[in-house]
Order: C-alpha cells, then structure tokens, then sequence
C-alpha cells in the first residue's frame, strides 16, 4: 500500500508539474505572440498609436483595481485621454464588444482632472506632460492608472510609459507610483516591462 501510495503522489505531483509548466508555456508563447504581432503590425501598415492602443486594452487585463475604483461591479472600465486625443479611431477599433473582468471597455475624454478621476486607465498626451506635477497631484488618491508616452514620464511620477526601442513599442513601470494609486500590476506584465523604476518624484 505504502508503494502505490506514493507512486499514486509521484503521479499526481508529476501531473500538476507538467500543468503548471504547460500554462507557463503558454503564457510565455502568448506574450511572444503580442511582441511579434506589434512588430509585424509596425513592420506592415499598422500606426505607433495603433499599437498603443492595442497595448492599453491588455494594461486593463493585467492591471487590478481596488473594489472603490468602480462604482458598481458591471460598470464601465474607462479608458481616457487627457488633452489632445493621438488615437482617432484605434482605440474603436481595439475595444469593440471587449470586456474585462465582466467590465465592458469605454473610451471617455475627461475635460480636465476632476473629470479623470473617474477614469481607470489615464493617457496624458504629450503636451500635457509640461503640467504632469499638477495633473498627479489632482489624482492623488484616486485608483487611476496614468500612462504616458513623454520622456521621463514614468520617471516623474506617470505609472507606465511608453517607449520606443529599435523602433518597436515597449514601456517601463514605476511601482511606486502603482502602489501609491491602490493598483496591483501582474507579475507577468513586469516580466515584460523594459525598466520597472521603483521611485517616484517627490511629493507626488
């Protein structure tokens, strides 16, 4: 009995390895998946700010928002663009009939910082960065994932930002930003991050 029983063990430890390696594998193919098809997308006919947007609606998938940050369990994750909107009809074209986590996704444009306090997902544009100290000092306290594509943005206190690397998109993350807003990033998508800066500008 004691033979069977831990060759019974054997089998199922055995199992659940080769299970977890399998999901490992996947998650892994996955993620060369998206980086190969942003590439090719970028190689072929497919704009930076396609694929950003593409990269915004996964950032909703492996980003966790506290329980607050919604007013109700089925309402609308919210992606928003601070000031000038590079976009166009991406992010249309991205979303459309996407949900996550039983959230449908929405695209919204706040008129200004108490509007984008509502908001789960900010992109500040660019020129919007030169006033980036006073932008995150009206979301303080708000679970609101700032992204941006300025130098230094990450650096000065933006959660993520964008970052071109031999002319493909990549992005870096500020954990302490993240922390500071209530937001838990995925393991997996730091694995994927270019630089993950672990501090933020002082008094953000």
């Amino acid at each position: 009995m004691k033979q069977g029983q831990k060759r019974s063990s054997r089998v199922r430890d055995g199992s659940f390895a080769t299970s977890h390696q399998v999901l490992r594998l996947r998650w892994k193919m996955f993620l060369v998946g998206v980086c190969l098809l942003a590439g090719a997308a970028q190689a072929q006919s497919a704009t930076e700010y396609q694929v950003k947007a593409a990269f915004l609606f996964n950032f909703a998938r492996f980003v966790e928002w506290p329980a607050d940050a919604f007013p109700s369990a089925d309402s609308a994750l919210q992606i928003c663009v601070l000031g000038e909107d590079p976009f166009g009809r991406d992010f249309e074209q991205v979303i459309v009939d996407k949900t996550v986590n039983g959230h449908r996704i929405e695209i919204a444009h706040p008129d200004g910082v108490p509007q984008a306090r509502a908001c789960q997902i900010l992109f500040i544009a660019a020129p919007e960065t030169a006033h980036l100290r006073q932008i995150l000092l009206g979301l303080k306290g708000a679970s609101v994932l700032t992204v941006g594509d300025a130098p230094g943005f990450a650096i000065l206190g933006g959660v993520i930002n964008f970052v071109l690397d031999d002319s493909r998109v990549r992005f870096e993350i500020n954990l302490r930003a993240a922390e500071l807003a209530h937001l838990k990033i995925s393991a997996r998508l730091l694995t994927v991050a270019k630089v993950v800066v672990s501090g933020e500008r002082e008094g953000n």
